[in-house]
């Protein structure tokens, strides 16, 4: 099966400074674009228990998916998330993003 490079990119919302919002932005290899989102979620859900736990978020592998961080106080909002080919960073939201 091939695996496409995909990009899911994220609505965020600050709790602790509204009218914040942004994007954060995952990037990986998946078969599908349900499969990207799933992995997008594993992969913020990885960086979310580690932060919450005090352990160091797990790094990300060539190919893996992986959060390079995690800040509490964002809400993702992940019916709204938008999956595609990647394409090249300057395919990316020019909003103003958290995206880490």
């Amino acid at each position: 099966m091939m695996h496409l490079y995909y990009e899911v990119d994220v609505p965020i919302r600050s709790t602790q400074s509204p009218g914040r919002d942004g994007l954060y932005v995952f990037t990986g290899r998946a078969a599908s674009r349900a499969a990207a989102l799933r992995a997008a979620q594993s992969a913020y859900e990885l960086a979310r228990n580690a932060s919450e736990t005090g352990r160091e978020i797990p790094p990300g592998r060539p190919g893996a998916w992986a959060a390079r961080g995690y800040r509490p106080g964002q809400v993702l909002d992940w019916t709204a998330a938008t999956v595609g080919p990647w394409r090249d960073s300057s395919s990316w939201s020019s909003l103003d993003t958290f995206a880490m």
